[in-house]
């Protein structure tokens, strides 16, 4: 499975990765109006943390153990059998939060527009996420998951 790895060497902090993804998810795919005009707001469904010099993107890992998944209490929450992506059922999403609160890296977040739980789908009908199509610093690289990630740092910076 691919996923999206992050090199904290040559992230800046610069938050574009969450502009672009709130940009995906936005009704007018406009800059200005997304973040102007829609009410409500598009949610990105990426972060990026900081501390002191050290900047990181933060999205959902589409993790092994699931334990977003198995805390669901709707089932709103299920690896697909052929992506192995963890997704959202929003008609069956309640919008509790449990997910969020038991995920080691507390990704989901609560749309309180939809009153339903969003996350990282890793922009399926893209050929790349967004996110790492538009980092400027190439700190995003999407690869298998099973691959040698040494070189990213190495290869994040060409």
């Amino acid at each position: 499975m691919k996923k999206v790895f992050v090199n904290e060497q040559v992230c800046m902090g610069c938050h574009l990765c969450e502009v672009y993804c709130l940009l995906k998810h936005a009704k007018t795919k406009d800059l200005v109006k997304a973040y102007k005009k829609e009410s409500p707001r598009a949610l990105s469904r990426i972060r990026v943390d900081e501390s002191g010099i050290v900047s990181l993107s933060v999205r959902c890992e589409h993790c092994a153990d699931e334990p977003c998944v198995r805390a669901c209490l709707t089932g709103a929450l299920t690896r697909d059998p052929a992506t192995s992506l963890v997704t959202v059922d929003e008609e069956r999403c309640i919008g509790c939060g449990t997910c969020s609160l038991v995920c080691p890296l507390g990704v989901p977040k609560l749309d309180k527009s939809l009153k339903k739980m969003v996350k990282c789908d890793l922009c399926q009908d893209e050929e790349i996420p967004v996110c790492v199509a538009n980092c400027p610093n190439e700190a995003l690289v999407y690869m298998e998951e099973e691959a040698d990630v040494s070189g990213v740092a190495r290869d994040a910076r060409r």
